[in-house]
């Protein structure tokens, strides 16, 4: 099977199904006449494995110490407890902080969070862990770079044109037009410069595991 059938198959996007292969959970055959991956059913039933696992919230690592028989299913459940529990107490901890600070009258300019993050940082010190949104935040990252290369593509591409409207006016006291044309590739190589850069950053935010659960 190719990787797109693998992925209408099992409900994994093409994009985890390489992570997982990157982070040695999956490790397909190679067709011998053109090199490409060729799964099979094997592939796929790891697949729904890790799937299972992974809607459970259960780690790599601890995947792969399933996979390797290092643990059993029942190891692995028993340890994801362990962190689910914690999770609970987290959660539970973080509930009733927010549900103190609903009492709060006070606009969030007079609100006192030195005292409040004192308060947090003791229960961090006790083994309390408060959730971070910076992961869900991460999609405010392409904002910045995509609207950049818009703005220096729509400039250097409105200057390019320019260039190439002067040079076809065919002015005696324009430039030769080998100077023109020259001018004008300047800002092309800026543009594609840029837009590689784009692509670069993209790559970069994008590296790692989507998080699937919610589709699946």
């Amino acid at each position: 099977m190719k990787i797109n059938e693998v992925e209408t198959l099992v409900g994994i996007t093409r994009k985890n199904i390489r992570f997982y292969e990157a982070e040695g959970l999956l490790a397909p055959r190679r067709n011998a006449e053109n090199g490409y991956r060729d799964y099979g059913e094997a592939e796929v039933e790891v697949l729904k494995r890790i799937k299972l696992l992974r809607k459970l919230g259960v780690s790599l690592e601890e995947i792969r110490q399933m996979q390797t028989g290092t643990h059993t299913v029942g190891d692995g459940m028993r340890r994801h407890l362990v962190s689910l529990e914690r999770d609970r107490e987290n959660l539970e901890q973080s509930i009733r902080l927010c549900t103190r600070l609903t009492g709060c009258q006070e606009r969030l300019c007079d609100l006192d969070a030195g005292a409040v993050l004192t308060e947090m940082e003791e229960l961090e010190q006790i083994g309390t862990t408060f959730q971070n949104k910076q992961r869900q935040d991460v999609r405010i990252r392409y904002i910045a770079p995509v609207v950049i290369t818009l703005i220096t593509v729509l400039c250097m591409g409105s200057l390019t044109g320019l260039f190439l409207w002067i040079s076809f006016l065919g002015e005696l006291d324009t430039p030769p037009l080998g100077v023109m044309l020259v001018l004008a590739l300047v800002p092309v190589f800026i543009i594609a410069g840029v837009v590689l850069a784009l692509v670069q950053r993209i790559r970069e935010i994008g590296k790692g595991e989507e998080d699937d659960a919610k589709n699946y």
